[in-house]
């Protein structure tokens, strides 16, 4: 992963689901200001997604970084959905954003389809790495083993040759669960290398992804990327945790591990940060935000001194997992 490593500024990316109008109206201006301010910062790795309101964040994301030398940053995005020039009123997630209507589908077509339509928004002429998105329990249900084999004998095998013959470099699952990675390694016809798993490797939660996934990955030699590292905002104060409105559990699990970080003197976005990104396997946290200057607020907190104190009243507490590999201070 050594073209990613270059990429990366203390392991950080700029995820863009914020810049497709998740959970409120973002302006262009704004939109183009974040992603600027991260550019100004440092930060050559991005990634977004069709999904990220239905095209709108790869627009918005390409009229910025198509001013610079394509070979200069790592830019990943996601297949599974195709825009149609077909309209409708949105809700969800991405009320917000653009009003095409979705193809959501997982063979090699559509895939080759969604990957056209992806270049052609980022006003790019290839994509570094892509992720196979959301083929996961949390928006298929019962359904998602059937979605999986329709990936197995289309995305997969299609994403899989396009990176042996070296149209992209590298590609996984993109989800917010851990199951369809892990399933993903289990395969003989394909080797996803680099996956991007959302809300499940953060201090907020890590258990499940500790019991297989992260392990799993370890031995097969795949690289994560983490996305979410504050659960939707939940753990800086957002209202909400991991794509949906806040629960109470959570809002205690939050007011937990703030009292403890005030009494160590140290901010909890660092702590997130940090905790990502020690376990061997993480090779990119990437927050996503609408607000340019809390880009330059994360770099700032991989650099914050965290004493093994911390840690080790978490780990007593029963806050994190005995399991987790915790920063070196």
């Amino acid at each position: 992963m050594e073209f990613l490593n270059k990429a990366l500024i203390k392991k950080l990316g700029l995820g863009t689901a914020p810049l497709g109008n998740m959970f409120r109206d973002v302006s262009e201006q704004e939109a183009h200001q974040t992603v600027q301010s991260a550019w100004d910062a440092g930060v050559r790795y991005f990634d977004t997604a069709p999904f990220y309101g239905y095209g709108l964040a790869e627009n918005r994301l390409g009229e910025v970084l198509s001013a610079y030398d394509r070979e200069s940053f790592v830019l990943s995005s996601k297949v599974g959905r195709v825009m149609l020039d077909e309209k409708e009123e949105k809700s969800g997630l991405f009320a917000d954003g653009r009003k095409n209507k979705v193809l959501t589908d997982y063979s090699e077509d559509t895939t080759l389809r969604s990957i056209e339509q992806s270049l052609k928004r980022l006003q790019t002429n290839y994509l570094d790495m892509v992720f196979v998105h959301d083929l996961s329990p949390d928006f298929w249900g019962d359904n998602w083993i059937t979605k999986f084999d329709e990936a197995r004998n289309g995305a997969f095998k299609t994403l899989n040759r396009l990176r042996d013959e070296g149209v992209i470099k590298s590609w996984g699952l993109g989800v917010n669960t851990t199951i369809p990675i892990e399933l993903a390694m289990e395969l003989e016809e394909v080797t996803p290398n680099l996956s991007l798993s959302a809300t499940q490797y953060t201090l907020m939660q890590h258990e499940r992804a500790l019991e297989g996934m992260m392990p799993q990955a370890y031995k097969k030699e795949m690289g994560v990327v983490v996305g979410g590292p504050y659960n939707s905002g939940a753990l800086l104060g957002g209202k909400h945790f991991d794509y949906a409105p806040i629960t109470d559990e959570a809002k205690t699990q939050v007011n937990q591990l703030k009292a403890i970080a005030n009494n160590h003197n140290i901010s909890l976005k660092a702590a997130a940060l940090q905790f990502s990104a020690a376990h061997p396997v993480v090779k990119a946290i990437i927050p996503g935000s609408t607000r340019p200057d809390r880009i330059k607020e994360d770099i700032k907190a991989m650099d914050e001194e965290i004493p093994l104190t911390f840690w080790e009243e978490l780990r007593n507490k029963k806050l994190i997992s005995e399991k987790a590999p915790i920063p070196k201070t």
